[in-house]
């Protein structure tokens, strides 16, 4: 029987009590989970013996009941949140940094990402700027998957092998790059599980959404009804061709900001 494979979880910021949001838009909130939320996923994990790995060990990993836990874009919530439950419950994650992003408000500083390196936690890319990689040239291209790459191993020290396209947005020319610039993987924003027989350059994550509800997030988990996500996917992905990645922007901004 084949392996059922490994579901790659994605995360961004989380809502701490009192504490502002880096965005306040209905798009970006969509993604964003109560810290309280994370709280009882991973103790939902820990309780019912699943594990939690990073991007390295789960490229690596063959046993059933783990989940790779990954991080976006290297919001402060990664240092001041995350860290600590995933401590707590002896679980390892990826935090995807956007390079560029370091030193803005609500995003880790510099002396923080070293701080998270220090943890013992994996550190990956998330690009330079959050720029849509089909959407650049080769010059600017480079910038946001090797140049990004350089900056964050010159601030940690150690080296970065993972990369997370940002908005799901790549073409086979940043994938072609990331492989020269020495990444082991690259992540996509596609639902399917990860099996030792996966593409490491086609990798498939699932988004842990705000309304992610815990009967969802367990059959996410063990990688169930996925085909439902991946329709939604495909739609979207039809009508991003159609429309060029700034038109499908904008409407989707119109209709999330609609009551």
């Amino acid at each position: 029987m084949a392996s059922p494979g490994i579901v790659f979880l994605m995360y961004h910021e989380l809502e701490l009590p009192g504490r502002p949001l880096i965005q306040p838009e209905p798009g970006y909130v969509r993604y964003i989970l109560r810290e309280a939320t994370l709280r009882w996923q991973i103790d939902w994990l820990r309780k019912n013996g699943w594990q939690g790995l990073s991007v390295s060990e789960a490229l690596r990993a063959t046993e059933e009941k783990s989940v790779a836990i990954t991080f976006d874009d290297g919001c402060e919530t990664d240092l001041l949140a995350a860290a600590p439950l995933l401590r707590e419950a002896g679980f390892r994650a990826t935090f995807y940094v956007t390079a560029g992003f370091l030193g803005q408000p609500g995003y880790l500083s510099t002396a923080q990402l070293r701080e998270l390196s220090s943890c013992g936690l994996e550190i990956g890319c998330h690009s330079m700027t959050h720029a849509y990689l089909n959407d650049l040239d080769p010059h600017h291209m480079r910038s946001e998957i090797v140049a990004a790459r350089l900056k964050l191993e010159d601030v940690t020290g150690g080296t970065v092998e993972h990369f997370s396209c940002p908005g799901g947005r790549y073409n086979d020319r940043a994938i072609a790059l990331a492989k020269q610039a020495g990444y082991r993987s690259f992540a996509t924003s596609r639902a399917y599980p990860n099996r030792p027989s996966s593409d490491p350059f086609r990798l498939g994550r699932v988004a842990i959404m705000r309304h992610t509800n815990q009967p969802a997030f367990e059959k996410i988990c063990a990688g169930k009804n996925l085909w439902k996500i991946r329709l939604g996917e495909s739609l979207r992905a039809a009508m991003k061709k159609t429309m060029g990645n700034a038109m499908y922007d904008r409407i989707r901004t119109a209709v999330l900001g609609q009551p």
